[in-house]
């Protein structure tokens, strides 16, 4: 059948031969397989939506015709997985479209999972061609031209729009020898679950995990207290209960509070609370600081700048692992056009008791729309940012006033990012994929530095994306968009991350950082453009997740690949080890 491709879209419905082409499927059913990435799932998914829908298209024989033909042009064969009826499809990153090189093979999503497959090499180059043409155009409004593309991406960043002439070397070149050093992948790890904590008073808002003693579960009227072990956080049956005075079991003065987000500070004895001003908007007038162990409310913040109050829609701290530093008194602040460092103490270094107003230490309020939407720090303290318009700031820890290297927008916001505690790896989420991006480069005298430190030049290595199979995009549902897309989690030089975790609807999806760098796998055959990786395991739970993330590599046991995932959804909290790849618990240690 024919297909058009454009800007508007794909429209691939009508033809008399789609439903030829349903019956010949249906009666091919016996000696081919639909490749996916099942073997990757956890094998304990308690849905059993997402095993029998890949049950159903592993019977599938995806298979032409002998006879074609010649004459017609653009021919190709439509074949529906699940769902759908008809398709116009604009072209954009919701298709979730993945690429088959060597079946000639197109997969995508509209309410359903269809796939085109060509009779042709040369008919597939040629539509995967037009529409990332289409893509680019949909994207940045501009034709798909050279000119274009240096337009929107710059010079130095070439190979982000041609990434079959980028320099793939550096993924690989950094790192060999910690991962020679470290525990061997193993491919047939297991997550095994090995708590499950119900939310006391309430739904979870948020988790905040410790490094040391303590993890704390945040909602609307208190902080529940869990403790940390090497398989998981457990409960400790202590609830820390806000009330109108910010002291347990006394009334007062008015104190709204409804966390956002929860920053642990000074050796995990304290926590700052940042409660939105108007529901559904993330900006905050000020910060609300808790003492854990009084289980007070000790002070309300106010974000202030000569004289006048401002908002920030983002804190987090100063660097990777701040939180452990007993004498933590300043943090980062992050708004639409801002970035600044606050201090809870005097300009005389005296901890304030009168004015509880934050001194803006320094920073920068950028005149034009920057856009901000989240930001995260190094080991060192460096600093990412992520924007709406998709580009990724890096700045130095000199300086908040100009980014030593600003990365291009792939057209879709950053909604979270995490980075590396060496600063060598930044993880962007947008709503449809996560983005990895190497910061390293040699510099004039042959260093190897980051893209912190100073400008990369031209030789800017191609991102990799991270994706769901159009199945596993379908299964989550049109309105679950990927959110909190983390690396694991060292604050120790020397260490490596090893595993990447995001959420999606009722889905945490894993990936694993060294497979994800190895340009030799799998994954990316056949690939034309960025290349995507498809291959995680998936961990499903019956409610939508709030948070997915893994404790600190200190409760990583002996020969264990991970620390213990935690997946929060508003009413429990489940902790998950790795097995040994053959079902049995790794060694725990208290």
């Amino acid at each position: 059948m024919g297909g058009s491709h454009s800007r508007e879209g794909l429209d691939l419905s009508d033809s008399e031969e789609y439903e030829e082409d349903r019956d010949e499927q249906q009666s091919e059913t016996e000696d081919d397989t639909y490749e996916d990435a099942q073997e990757h799932h956890h094998k304990t998914v308690p849905n059993k939506a997402v095993d029998d829908l890949d049950s159903k298209l592993k019977a599938l024989k995806l298979k032409y015709s002998s006879v074609q033909n010649p004459n017609l042009k653009n021919a190709l064969k439509l074949y529906l997985h699940v769902g759908g009826n008809k398709i116009r499809v604009r072209v954009s990153t919701d298709m979730q479209l993945k690429m088959f090189g060597d079946q000639r093979r197109i997969d995508f999503v509209d309410s359903g999972v269809w796939a085109m497959r060509f009779f042709s090499d040369e008919e597939y180059r040629e539509f995967v061609t037009r529409f990332q043409s289409c893509l680019f155009e949909n994207v940045y409004g501009l034709k798909a031209s050279d000119e274009n593309k240096v337009k929107v991406y710059g010079k130095d960043f070439m190979g982000w729009a041609k990434p079959e002439v980028a320099d793939d070397s550096v993924w690989e070149r950094e790192d060999e020898e910690v991962w020679r050093s470290k525990t061997p992948v193993r491919s047939r790890n297991e997550l095994l679950e090995e708590f499950e904590e119900a939310a006391s008073d309430g739904g979870i808002q948020s988790v905040a995990l410790g490094a040391l003693d303590n993890s704390f579960l945040v909602n609307d009227s208190g902080v529940q207290v869990v403790k940390n072990f090497s398989h998981g956080i457990h409960g400790k049956g202590v609830y820390v209960k806000f009330d109108n005075s910010g002291k347990r079991g006394s009334g007062g003065s008015s104190l709204n509070l409804t966390p956002q987000k929860a920053l642990l500070m000074r050796g995990e004895t304290n926590m700052i609370l940042m409660c939105p001003e108007n529901e559904g908007k993330p900006h905050s007038t000020g910060v609300n600081q808790l003492d854990i162990e009084t289980g007070k409310v000790v002070t309300e913040w106010k974000f202030e700048k000569d004289g006048t109050d401002i908002t920030m829609r983002d804190i987090t701290n100063d660097t990777k692992g701040s939180q452990l530093d007993p004498s933590e008194s300043t943090f980062l602040g992050l708004d639409d056009n801002r970035l600044s460092q606050w201090d809870m103490r005097d300009r005389k270094g005296m901890v304030q008791t009168s004015s509880p107003v934050l001194h803006w230490t320094q920073g920068h309020q950028f005149s034009r729309g920057t856009n901000f939407q989240c930001f995260a720090t190094t080991g060192d303290g460096s600093i990412v940012v992520g924007s709406l318009d998709g580009k990724i700031r890096l700045y130095s820890t000199t300086s908040m006033r100009q980014a030593k290297t600003a990365f291009p927008g792939l057209g879709s916001p950053i909604t979270h990012v995490d980075v590396t505690y060496d600063g060598k790896w930044i993880l962007g989420t947008t709503d449809t994929y996560l983005i990895l991006i190497c910061t390293l480069f040699t510099d004039k005298d042959g260093r190897t530095k980051t893209g912190f430190s100073g400008r990369m030049g031209n030789k800017i290595p191609a991102p990799r994306l991270l994706k769901l199979t159009p199945v596993d995009a379908h299964t989550a549902g049109k309105h679950n968009k990927f959110h909190g897309g983390r690396f694991s989690w060292v604050t120790e030089s020397g260490k490596q991350e090893r595993h990447l975790v995001a959420t999606v609807g009722k889905f945490s999806v894993i990936w694993d950082f060294q497979q994800v760098k190895n340009s030799a796998h799998e994954c990316y055959r056949n690939q034309q453009g960025l290349k995507s990786c498809y291959c995680y395991k998936l961990m499903t739970r019956n409610e939508s997740i709030i948070e997915s993330r893994f404790m600190h590599d200190k409760f990583a046991v002996s020969d264990s690949p991970e620390a213990p995932l935690v997946v929060a959804t508003p009413q429990k909290v489940t902790s998950y080890s790795m097995s040994d790849g053959k079902g049995k618990r790794q060694q725990t240690r208290y």
